[in-house]
């Protein structure tokens, strides 16, 4: 059927109008970060924030908050994009396997640092007082659950106090009971703050009273002290050489990820706001 001159079709217009009202309401989604023609949009970095807020039971986020976590989200994606360029993340690859892509990638590119043994030997002599090594107890323990089984194990001690490891062995339920209650050397700081205090108040050989803490009622021995005491180098090596391939590697991998950004394309501001709801 031919339409008469001068009459209006309504109905492609009206489909028209709809459409353009459609992609008015909907919300806008920029680009917050461009790498190699790698997008991430407003609304990726939305879905981290809300992850965030249902782990941490805090919602919203300050402003302040969402902008430290902005920050990061952009270096993890610009990594993950890199690792996926690079070949170390193959398309078909889910978010599980992102964490080791970008391992892989920062092994490569940044490699394992070199530390010299003039550099060990500057720092000890730099930063001798902080690799003092600390005062430390080496303790045997006897563990029970009730405090009438370790009564009766301090009564047979106070008979026979060189029958601490075979009483241990017979009637511990701590998980060291089978090396005759041996749990190791200890500085202050790394035992429960009741058997601390029980353990470095006793001399080389000594012996506690009960102590009672959440997993039941423990005796303890001390077998040997060692006082505080300034490291040697030989001692101090192993710690130093770590402790600088560490510093060294951030200090380059940071210096990677900063590159990394320099080459993207960021829009802060879109992401900085929260998406209009």
């Amino acid at each position: 059927m031919i339409p008469r001159p001068g009459r209006a079709r309504p109905f492609p217009l009206l489909l028209v109008l709809l459409a353009s009202g459609c992609r008015e309401a909907r919300p806008p989604d920029p680009v917050i970060l461009e790498l190699d023609r790698h997008e991430v949009r407003r609304s990726d970095f939305e879905r981290h924030v809300a992850e965030v807020e249902a782990r941490g039971g805090v919602s919203p986020l300050t402003p302040e908050v969402r902008r430290g976590l902005l920050d990061t989200f952009l270096e993890e994606r610009a990594l993950v994009i890199e690792a996926r360029t690079r070949g170390f993340l193959p398309p078909e690859a889910g978010p599980e396997d992102e964490q080791r892509a970008v391992a892989a990638l920062l092994g490569e590119a940044v490699g394992a640092p070199v530390v010299t043994e003039d550099e060990v030997a500057a720092y000890y002599r730099e930063h001798q007082e902080e690799l003092s090594l600390p005062e430390t107890v080496t303790l045997r323990q006897i563990l029970v659950p009730t405090l009438n089984e370790a009564r009766d194990v301090r009564r047979r001690l106070s008979r026979a106090p060189r029958d601490f490891e075979k009483i241990a062995r017979q009637v511990s339920r701590g998980p060291e009971a089978q090396k005759g209650g041996l749990m190791g050397r200890f500085a202050r700081g790394q035992l429960p703050p009741e058997l601390e205090a029980a353990a470095f108040g006793l001399s080389e050989g000594g012996t506690s009273e009960i102590v009672e803490t959440s997993l039941g009622y423990h005796v303890l021995r001390v077998e040997g002290r060692e006082d505080a005491r300034p490291a040697t180098l030989e001692e101090s090596a192993g710690r130093i050489r770590a402790r600088l391939a560490h510093e060294r590697s951030d200090r380059v991998v940071r210096q990677f990820v900063v590159d990394l950004l320099a080459r993207a394309k960021v829009n802060h501001a879109a992401a900085a706001r929260p998406s209009p709801s």
